[in-house]
Formats: structure tokens, C-alpha cells, sequence
């Protein structure tokens, strides 16, 4: 396939490729549409002023729209209005730039609602915010506490019993989207890289306080 044979979608992804190459990721949804301007002004510039200004709707319509690359799962969604390569989007780029038709979209997985619930609720958690904004000196305690899903008056069994559903749910997850994506009801695609992410954070958050952690344990077995 010739690239300016690609579809709008797929060019636009071919920007957010050239901007991971230059360093930059992840990148803004504002900085994709000028990357993506730049590089097929044909494509993206303003009607009448196409050397002159990107048409911002066009890509934005095609990263956030009902069939956008993010509902594809090719971006993965890192933080506000700020997004990233998946590793199925990284696929497709390079079946792209091989002269290839892009990949079949991956496998839907289905959720539960109790699931949806659980992993909403990590994904929308301040920890992960601040962990994927390079905010890692800014975590603490009660950011970890809210990502697990417990208070300051837990402990013993209690507590372990919530750190383990924590990990249960994550290898749960793991194991059903490593192989494909799942879009929950508000909207958002989630990939194995999401979960992934989800997994590391939460091992650095058990690492960072488990001081924490083993003063609320010693603190049950002194009662």
C-alpha cells in the first residue's frame, strides 16, 4: 500500500509513529494534530488554508470519534487529552510502512459489571494519574490506599485480604485482554498495555509503602 493511499485514521497514526520516534511520548491530542498537519498537509490543513493551519477537528473526530483510534485500541489513553502507541497500534504502523493492509482488529473481550466496576475505578485513580504524568515524587500513601481500595483502619487479614484482590483482579484482567481489547461503558478502550501499566504501579506502590503496609499489619498484632 502506498501511504497516500491510507485512510485518515491510518495517517494519523502514522504521525503519533513519527512523534514516538522523535521522543515524543506520550504526546498531546494538540500536538498530534499539528504532527499530523505537517506531515499530510493535503490532509489536515484547513480548507482554503492548508499550508497555513491544521483542520484540528478533522483529527481530533478521528482519535476521539465512535470509530477513533483510541475505540480501536491503536492509542492508548495516558492522562488528560494525552495518549500513546499501543501495541496494536504499533502493529498496524508496521504493516503500514511494509506496504501491508493493516491488521484485523483484536478480539473484543467482554467484562463483567462487578469487573468494569473495579477496573474503572483503577484506571481513574489519582496513583495512576500521577504515575503516568512522571508525577512519581508527588504519590502517597492515601493515593496507594485509594488504588487498592482500603482506609487506614484495616488490618491484618482484612488488609491482605484487599491487597490480594487487588492482585487477583489485575491477573484477572491480564489474562482476559492480553489478547485483545475491551471498550468500557463509558467509552474507553482498554488494552493489554493498560493493564500492564496497571500491574507495574501497582507492584511500585506496594514497594514504596511497604513500610506503611507493615505498620498497619504490626499495629493489628499489638491489639
Amino acid at each position: 500500500m502506498n501511504i497516500a493511499d491510507c485512510t485518515v485514521p491510518e495517517k494519523i497514526l502514522l504521525a503519533a509513529h513519527q512523534l514516538e520516534q522523535e521522543g515524543q511520548s506520550p504526546f498531546s491530542a494538540e500536538t498530534l494534530v499539528v504532527a499530523s498537519w505537517q506531515k499530510f498537509p493535503r490532509t489536515f490543513g484547513l480548507k482554503g488554508y492548508t499550508d497555513l493551519y491544521p483542520d484540528s477537528n478533522k483529527v481530533l473526530s478521528s482519535i476521539m470519534g465512535v470509530k477513533g483510534l483510541a475505540r480501536r485500541g491503536w492509542l492508548v489513553k495516558m492522562g488528560q487529552k494525552l495518549y500513546a502507541l499501543s501495541k496494536d497500534g504499533h502493529q498496524v504502523v508496521n504493516h503500514l510502512l511494509r506496504g501491508g493492509e493493516p491488521p484485523p482488529p483484536a478480539l473484543a473481550v467482554k467484562l463483567s459489571r462487578d469487573q468494569e466496576k473495579h477496573l474503572q475505578a483503577l484506571l481513574g485513580s489519582s496513583a495512576l494519574e500521577k504515575y503516568i504524568e512522571n508525577r512519581k515524587p508527588e504519590l502517597t500513601f492515601a493515593d496507594a490506599c485509594r488504588f487498592w481500595g482500603i482506609t487506614d483502619n484495616l488490618h491484618g487479614e482484612a488488609l491482605e485480604a484487599r491487597l490480594e484482590r487487588t492482585r487477583h483482579l489485575l491477573a484477572e484482567f491480564e489474562r482476559l485482554i492480553s489478547t485483545g481489547n475491551t471498550e468500557l461503558s463509558n467509552g474507553r478502550s482498554v488494552s493489554g498495555e493498560d493493564i500492564s501499566q496497571l500491574r507495574t504501579l501497582n507492584d511500585y506502590l506496594e514497594e514504596r509503602f511497604a513500610r506503611h503496609l507493615n505498620l498497619l499489619r504490626t499495629r493489628v498484632e499489638r491489639s
